[in-house]
C-alpha cells in the first residue's frame, strides 16, 4: 500500500499549503445554507471547532490519523460491511456478491433448518435493513431456497 496518503495529511496540517489550496478551490461560491452544512460536516468530521472568535480549523484529528499509521484495509466480504458488521454497499463484481452472499448464509442458517419467512428475516435483519432484497439474492444466487409450499426457506445443501 502507498504511503501517499501521509503526504496528504502533512499538507493538510500545514497552515501554508491549507491557504494555498483553498484559493485554488475558492471558485465555488456557496450559498448560506451550503455553506453552514458543510460547517457542520466538517464539525461533525472534528475538523473545525467553534471558539469565541467564530470557526477554526482543528488539527487534532488530522494528528491522529498521521500517528496511527495506515489504515487497515478490509478483506473478503469485509470490504463490504460497516462497522457493525451490516451490508453497507452490495458489490458489483458476481465473484464478490457470491462471496458475500455464501458470508450471510453461513452464519445466518444452518444446514437442516426450515425457517418461516418471519425466522428467515429475523435471521437476516442482523446484517440489512432490506431483508427482503438480502433474502432474494440468497434465492437468486441458489444458496437459499424456498420449500414446494413457499411459506419456509432452508439453506441448500450441496448434492455431490
Amino acid at each position: 500500500m502507498s504511503d501517499r496518503w501521509r503526504g496528504v495529511i502533512a499538507a493538510l496540517l500545514n497552515p501554508e499549503l491549507r491557504a494555498v489550496l483553498a484559493e485554488a478551490m475558492s471558485d465555488t461560491p456557496l450559498t448560506d445554507a451550503r455553506r453552514r452544512r458543510a460547517q457542520e460536516r466538517l464539525s461533525e468530521l472534528g475538523l473545525l471547532r467553534e471558539t469565541a472568535g467564530g470557526l477554526v480549523f482543528d488539527d487534532t484529528l488530522l494528528r491522529d490519523i498521521l500517528a496511527e499509521g495506515a489504515p487497515a484495509r478490509a478483506i473478503g466480504p469485509a470490504r463490504f460491511l460497516d462497522g457493525e458488521g451490516r451490508i453497507d454497499r452490495y458489490p458489483v463484481q458476481l465473484a464478490d456478491r457470491l462471496e458475500l452472499l455464501r458470508w450471510v448464509a453461513s452464519r445466518a442458517f444452518a444446514p437442516g433448518e426450515v425457517l418461516s419467512e418471519k425466522d428467515t428475516n429475523e435471521r437476516l435483519s442482523q446484517f440489512t435493513d432490506d431483508v427482503a432484497a438480502l433474502r432474494r439474492f440468497l434465492v437468486d444466487a441458489e444458496l437459499l431456497e424456498r420449500t414446494r409450499s413457499g411459506s419456509e426457506y432452508a439453506l441448500v445443501t450441496s448434492v455431490s
